[in-house]
């Protein structure tokens, strides 16, 4: 999709099916419904403001005006939606600081244990300002080169997205795949090929933003269900 960008095209968007092997439960399937959009001339403050205008039209038209229910909470929809840093949630609701966490190679497992329940329960909430080695194709924070310009949204502890400002620069993508691909050898992983063609295009691709939204979990949330199970017509072990 970002190579489309390249060729002109400003707005973009697919719904597709998406495949992750090995992972399974009660809010993970192999296979899922994504929606991936990318937008020119924009930000990750900008795709901020065109979650809360999607996600509030899908519930309004889903029968929901400015609250919705979900296991016994009510979560307001009115914009502004909240924003906290990565940094401030660690210091918020972790047992240690986003740094030690890194340091320890626990960063996913307090984010998902310690942080992410208590995230978005009246109100969603964008997680912002994630740390560089977690961040491979977002944009560098300007002022702070150790952060970038990624951001999740949570809505009652769900996960629902995962956007950046997009890395345009092909020197600096470069740069990324090469680190991601000597640790990928060094733990004795399978390497492969660096993506010319994208690296290619990457030099013709305006400053834009992009997003990817688990449609899965937002039918989860607004159907009021805690099992992804419950919003796929098949589940794997059914097929």
């Amino acid at each position: 999709m970002k190579r489309l960008l390249a060729t002109g095209l400003d707005r973009i968007f697919q719904i597709c099916k998406c495949f992750r092997q090995g992972e399974r439960g009660s809010l993970h399937l192999p296979e899922l419904t994504m929606l991936e959009w990318y937008t020119t001339g924009h930000d990750y403050d900008d795709m901020m403001q065109q979650c809360e205008e999607l996600i509030g039209y899908v519930a309004r038209s889903s029968g929901f005006d400015q609250v919705i229910s979900y296991q016994g909470s009510r979560i307001g929809l009115t914009p502004p939606w909240d924003r906290m840093s990565v940094s401030e949630a660690f210091e918020r609701y972790a047992p240690v600081s986003m740094a030690e966490a890194l340091r320890e190679d626990n960063f996913d497992a307090i984010m998902a244990f310690d942080i992410a329940p208590k995230l978005g329960i009246f109100k969603p909430v964008f997680l912002f300002d994630y740390p560089l080695a977690l961040g491979s194709l977002a944009r560098q924070k300007p002022g702070d080169n150790n952060l970038v310009e990624r951001f999740e949204l949570y809505i009652a502890g769900l996960e629902l997205c995962n956007a950046f400002s997009e890395l345009t620069d092909p020197s600096k993508q470069r740069e990324r795949f090469e680190v991601e691909m000597a640790l990928r050898e060094s733990l004795g992983k399978v390497t492969y090929p660096l993506p010319e063609p994208f690296l290619e295009a990457l030099a013709d691709i305006p400053a834009c933003a992009g997003n990817a939204l688990g449609i899965d979990r937002l039918v989860m949330l607004l159907a009021d269900t805690v099992k992804i199970d419950d919003v796929v017509a098949f589940t794997p072990e059914s097929l």
